[in-house]
């Protein structure tokens, strides 16, 4: 798809993946809009702020209304939360659901219809490794982020015959304040962390390329394809190196 001139609507876009996943659409000729709760991050985008918290009730619809003709949606929206399933507060899992998974669903079906009467766009899941393979302590966010998995795959089946592609993008181990925002720091030595940048940048490459899935940094899909192949192995493997 070419990006010169075209709308794009990043949500959580006031930090991290997002924040630099609008500017770099934004460097490749794009029209931003700009999703998230921080105006002062949102405007430093440099798209047109959108001030929205997507956990609250009836917000996406909001959020597509004010947003306008999109022809791309990077539905990159995320909370994080991690611990044992056991003591995770219901009102947390809500949150996840909501801001992980509810928000990108209802948001792809407010602005799909306008993509396919326009015969162009393309819909930017961002998932998580932890949603293909599973984590010890983050059931509840790796279950929303599997849903974009799982949602992804079938949009993209169901739009085969369409102008409007999918993309599934599944980043490892990011350096965002991501891990600080949900109370418990990363502290593997590996993988390493990766610059959100070099996923935007994927992002972006994706989008131009019509991909249907992208893994940051791309050696991390040998993981799911492992847990396919050989679910006993990489579950040994994971107990033992978490």
């Amino acid at each position: 798809m070419n990006l010169p001139g075209a709308a794009c609507l990043v949500t959580g876009a006031s930090s991290g993946i997002g924040l630099a996943t609008a500017r770099a659409l934004r460097e490749a000729g794009a029209d931003v809009v700009a999703l998230g709760r921080d105006r002062a991050a949102l405007e430093a985008s440099g798209g047109r702020p959108l001030v929205c918290d997507l956990a609250e009730d009836g917000a996406a619809a909001r959020a597509a209304a004010e947003a306008g003709p999109v022809d791309v949606l990077v539905a990159n929206a995320g909370v994080g939360w991690a611990g044992a399933f056991a003591e995770i507060e219901p009102e947390t899992i809500e949150r996840l659901v909501r801001v992980n998974l509810t928000s990108a669903l209802e948001l792809t079906r407010a602005l799909l219809p306008g993509m396919l009467e326009r015969g162009r766009g393309h819909v930017v899941l961002v998932g998580s490794i932890v949603g293909r393979v599973g984590a010890r302590d983050e059931a509840a966010y790796a279950a929303t982020k599997g849903g974009l998995a799982a949602f992804a795959e079938s949009l993209r089946q169901e739009l085969a015959a369409a102008p409007v592609g999918v993309t599934l993008v599944t980043p490892g181990v990011v350096d965002t304040a991501f891990f600080a925002r949900r109370g418990t720091p990363y502290a593997r030595s590996f993988p390493r962390p990766v610059a959100a940048e070099r996923v935007a940048a994927a992002i972006v490459e994706a989008v131009r390329d019509d991909r249907a899935e992208v893994t940051v940094p791309r050696w991390l899909a040998v993981a799911p394809r492992l847990r396919g192949l050989a679910p006993g192995l990489y579950r040994a493997l994971a107990s033992r190196f978490g």
